[in-house]
């Protein structure tokens, strides 16, 4: 399900778009939910021409009765979306309706040479991949602002910044010498920080001193970017790793490639799923980021 932050019709519409649905295409969905994406599906496709996978049965039989109720001709079927539907395959597109950060093989592998696959990565964009001709690989660009649920079973509670700092003082103290608003405003520049450091959760908020920024990695190291009046800002570290000075590198790397936008960025899958990443400009030339 879509944040609140973006409209979720508006969202699944385009990532609708981006899977360049055609009449006749035979179409995965992963998570059924209510069964609504389903139904717009099989408008769009004819009936009998798309499968609907659902991890919760109660939610699969729920979304079954209210596609028949509704008159589309949408098979949905209650398995683990992560191993797609081989009875089906090979699908001309796969749509995913759920966050996911690795893009599993199964995906590549039933759609034919030539399909589509569209899903949201990372909470934060939307992905359309095309498979290979070979259907070894596939690779496409980020088409948008995406932020939905991860898969269920996955959504495992990460601590809060005050759980990662504890007690403990800072490491290190030094003033921060860039306006922090573009951290805040900027969605291309989020969306880079978030290719290059996938790690780190990142929030900023506004006191009557200026901007402020908190920074944890979920396991140890944090950073507290505090603004202190009269357009300063100290950076504090503490933990193995010093954030601050990570987030500057990335910000710095993404201003000297160009202030690339996130539709300058691309996903890559290859090597059975086990290869993947994100690049930016070109897939073969350009920077790129393995997902871990």
């Amino acid at each position: 399900m879509p944040a609140s932050s973006l409209s979720c019709q508006a969202v699944v519409v385009d990532m609708l778009d981006s899977l360049l649905l055609e009449p006749g295409h035979r179409v995965l969905e992963l998570g059924t939910g209510c069964g609504w994406n389903a139904a717009l599906l099989s408008w769009r496709t004819g009936p009998h021409r798309t499968v609907s996978v659902e991890t919760d049965p109660e939610l699969a039989r729920t979304a079954r009765r209210a596609l028949e109720r509704a008159g589309a001709a949408v098979a949905v079927e209650a398995a683990d979306g992560t191993g797609g539907w081989p009875p089906g395959a090979l699908y001309d597109r796969m749509i995913a309706t759920y966050a996911v950060e690795r893009i599993p093989w199964a995906w590549v592998a039933q759609t034919r040479p030539g399909g589509r696959i569209v899903a949201p990565w990372g909470h934060l964009g939307h992905v359309a991949l095309t498979v290979a001709e070979d259907g070894q690989s596939a690779a496409g660009w980020v088409q948008g602002l995406a932020q939905f649920m991860p898969a269920r079973g996955t959504e495992a509670a990460e601590p809060d910044f005050l759980q990662v700092r504890g007690r403990g003082e800072s490491d290190d103290e030094r003033p921060f010498l860039r306006d922090l608003a573009p951290l805040s405003d900027d969605a291309h520049l989020r969306f880079a920080l978030r290719v290059a450091l996938p790690d780190l959760c990142i929030t900023v908020a506004a006191d009557e001193d200026g901007l402020n920024a908190w920074i944890h990695d979920g396991a140890a190291s944090w950073a507290v970017l505090s603004a202190v009046g009269d357009g300063k800002t100290i950076a504090d570290q503490g933990g193995p790793r010093r954030l601050a000075d990570e987030l500057e590198t990335a910000w710095d790397a993404w201003l000297q490639e160009g202030c690339p936008d996130l539709y300058d960025y691309g996903m890559t899958v290859t090597d059975g799923g086990a290869t993947q990443y994100m690049w930016a400009h070109d897939p073969v030339t350009g920077p790129r980021w393995p997902i871990v």
